[in-house]
């Protein structure tokens, strides 16, 4: 087997090196070591390879944590010191803005941290009942595989979560959908932790008593979803609601299990102060939020008394947040709208004309026709709350180079630790 000195990290966490006029990802190699690695795919410009052995370790190695790191695909590096993470995650961000828009940020923002383990209040753990075994097997996939992980705990998911891996094994086995049964979604709020069981062939009469102990056991809440999202339903027990809070803006924000939260609350508090301190909303600003969802920073813009449009292409999604505004004494100073924001509209052209200032928070995707629309009369300043570089990369070119706005600022926001994932914030302002 071939060894080699790696340079550096890729945007998915494995190290690069070249070898003969090709370039080689190792999964699990750390820049400035010399490893042993084994290809499992080979192109004519480019190998992906697996780590074998470190002949020569890295400062910056560490043991990881959890013993399914390596197997399971949940976490990609454990093996790398938590600060040289945020760091490696940096340098994605900064290079993504440079190579693809060929822009740097006038000031770095200090990067966004918190709390390592047991964060991820949000996952989806897949379910699978493995015959020749005779057992279910409740988890994450497994690295570059379709097979659920065989995992006993996980290092990243709350301690009482982690705790019921091996119990929802059981739990499916006794069940007479465990065939048909592919995915259980968890949810974490501030008092209560609800499952929502993913069925694809109705519950047997047997099937609710296990089911109710369980919750009873346990003290979760069980929820069905025989569809789409918006089918899940409460099954035991009847109470139990799930919310999170923002205490620095007075903001309590009930959802349910299905909609989209922030994965980490601990940084998502962090990060809804840093996105305000940018956008500094003031009483007499008209603010604009896009991908709004349930109000996550519409709430606390209004709470800063300002007037605030929240636009969110889920109709369901929108009823929430009009319900959570009333829910915090703000529906006065929010108005909610249903619109497509990946296509051109009226409503969001009149939208962006008459803000002031505007804060984009989208999904992978970007928010290409967002920053298209803009005009000269539209907002003056911009926070944009990325989960994608390059989609921030590739909005900013059009901000820069096409809109007369200056990126102020940025820097990332370490949503997922020991993951390759690179959140970031962005602050952009007419030149």
């Amino acid at each position: 087997m071939p060894s080699a000195r790696i340079e550096s990290l890729d945007q998915e966490g494995r190290g690069i090196t070249h070898l003969e006029g090709k370039t080689i990802f190792v999964d699990g190699g750390l820049p400035g070591e010399t490893v042993v690695f084994s290809s499992y795919r080979k192109k004519p410009n480019y190998e992906l390879a697996q780590l074998e052995r470190v002949l020569s370790s890295s400062s910056q190695r560490v043991a990881p944590r959890c013993p399914h790191f390596g197997v399971c695909g949940g976490c990609s590096m454990q093996h790398l010191e938590p600060r040289a993470q945020v760091a490696a995650k940096q340098r994605v961000l900064e290079d993504a803005l440079w190579h693809l828009a060929r822009v740097r940020a006038e000031r770095l923002l200090p990067a966004i941290e918190g709390p390592i383990w047991g964060y991820r209040q949000r996952a989806r753990l897949s379910v699978r009942h493995v015959l020749k075994k005779g057992t279910v097997l409740v988890g994450f996939h497994e690295k570059r595989s379709s097979y659920v992980a065989d995992m006993q705990s996980c290092a990243v998911l709350p301690p009482a979560v982690s705790d019921l891996l091996l119990p929802l094994r059981a739990l499916v086995m006794e069940l007479s959908v465990r065939d048909r049964l592919p995915q259980i979604e968890v949810a974490v709020g501030r008092a209560s932790i609800t499952l929502v069981l993913r069925i694809l062939d109705p519950l047997a009469p047997a099937d609710h008593e296990p089911l109710r102990v369980f919750a009873e056991r346990h003290g979760v809440c069980i929820d069905l979803q025989p569809k789409g999202p918006d089918s899940a339903f409460r099954l035991y027990p009847q109470e139990g609601t799930l919310d999170y809070a923002l205490p620095e803006f007075g903001v309590l924000l009930p959802f349910r299990p299905t909609d989209f939260t922030q994965v980490n609350a601990s940084i998502n508090r962090v990060l809804v102060r840093r996105a305000l301190n940018l956008l500094a909303p003031g009483n007499s600003d008209r603010v604009l939020d896009l991908f709004c969802g349930l109000g996550n920073f519409t709430l606390p813009i209004a709470s800063c008394g300002a007037r605030v449009t929240g636009i969110e292409g889920s109709v369901a999604l929108v009823k929430r947040a009009r319900e959570n505004a009333a829910h915090n004494g703000l529906a006065e100073r929010c108005e909610f709208l249903a619109a497509d924001l990946f296509e051109p509209s009226a409503v969001l052209s009149q939208a962006l004309d008459d803000a002031d200032k505007l804060l984009i928070d989208p999904p992978r995707e970007g928010a290409i026709t967002v920053v298209k629309a803009l005009e000269q009369q539209g907002p003056r300043r911009i926070v944009y709350v990325s989960c994608n570089p390059a989609t921030l990369a590739r909005d900013t070119a059009v901000l820069v180079h096409e809109k007369d706005y200056r990126l102020k600022a940025a820097g990332v926001v370490n949503m997922f630790p020991h993951t390759a994932h690179v959140e970031s914030v962005a602050w952009f302002e007419r030149s």
